[in-house]
């Protein structure tokens, strides 16, 4: 008999996690740290209750889509009764680094270490969801020619459709430069970021650029992103180098050096305090498959 609630798929070359699509109605399967070899998409239909993702914690409540990344460590807490539905994908399966130009959502939806890790679901893009969930469904009842192809493409219509709407949202909230310096600083400090994160691991080296006392920037930055300087760079350069891992076939004393960092042992220990596991574990686990030339 078919579970109506879950549907899964198994990559037959490894016996590992592919593509799984379920509903919950507790909150148990993710009330402790979650750390996953591969994409996650939660979509709060009941409830409210707090996220836990990386450094920081935010509010959640229903039509709220949460979307953490390969090893992204995430927890949600609620005294409410939580109901929704869930998307994993193993980058094997989909990934969006090497597809980005179709689908755009990666530094949106995942790993955009300037915003809360959500999209709030508006009633055109729920009604749309809901069709892309149902014909997923149907297609993974009928394993068929190309059912993969077919499930991708459905996927891709999903992270499409979340991204485009979360790039509104953004653009809607954005606050003007006029109300305050602060927006203006921030602004520069991804920039400083965005160009240096390989070269300057420290939070006063941004704070030197920017021309503001270390205090005053660290400040700044706890009240907008919700986490602290350091923690904003180290982010950046985890996401780095968990693309030079999936994407690449650089030995990882190579990935290091690329990021700044001389010595690989210090570099390792870096990205497992970050990531939870080695630089070979995510390479091993996550997937590989190497950059086409």
């Amino acid at each position: 008999m078919i579970d109506q609630s879950a549907f899964t798929l198994v990559n037959p070359q490894n016996g590992n996690l592919a593509f799984k699509l379920f509903s919950f109605e507790s909150i148990s399967c993710f009330d402790h740290i979650q750390r996953l070899n591969y994409y996650s998409l939660i979509w709060i239909q009941k409830g409210e209750g707090k996220v836990k993702a990386d450094f920081s914690e935010y509010d959640f409540t229903k039509d709220q889509l949460l979307a953490f990344a390969p090893y992204q460590p995430f927890m949600l807490s609620s005294q409410d009764a939580i109901e929704g539905k869930v998307i994993h994908f193993h980058p094997d399966f989909f990934c969006i680094m090497k597809h980005h130009d179709e689908v755009a959502c990666n530094g949106v939806l995942f790993n955009n270490i300037y915003e809360p890790p959500y999209v709030t679901i508006d009633e055109g893009t729920r009604n749309t969801f809901n069709m892309v969930l149902e014909q997923m469904k149907i297609e993974m009842q009928n394993p068929a020619l190309a059912q993969y192809e077919l499930l991708i493409s459905y996927l891709k219509i999903f992270l499409i459709t979340a991204s485009r709407l979360k790039k509104e949202q953004l653009a809607d909230t954005a606050r003007p430069i006029e109300e305050n310096t602060a927006p203006f600083i921030l602004q520069n400090l991804k920039n400083f970021i965005e160009q240096n994160f390989k070269t300057k691991h420290s939070a006063s080296d941004y704070a030197d650029l920017l021309n503001i006392s270390p205090k005053a920037l660290a400040k700044i930055t706890k009240n907008h992103f919700n986490k602290t300087l350091t923690n904003l760079i180290a982010e950046r350069i985890i996401i780095e180098a968990k693309r030079e891992l999936y994407l690449t076939n650089k030995p990882v004393k190579e990935i290091a050096y690329d990021l700044g960092y001389d010595d690989e042992h210090y570099f390792s220990r870096f990205f497992k305090i970050n990531a939870e596991v080695s630089p070979q574990t995510y390479r091993d686990t996550v997937g590989f498959a190497k950059a086409v030339s």
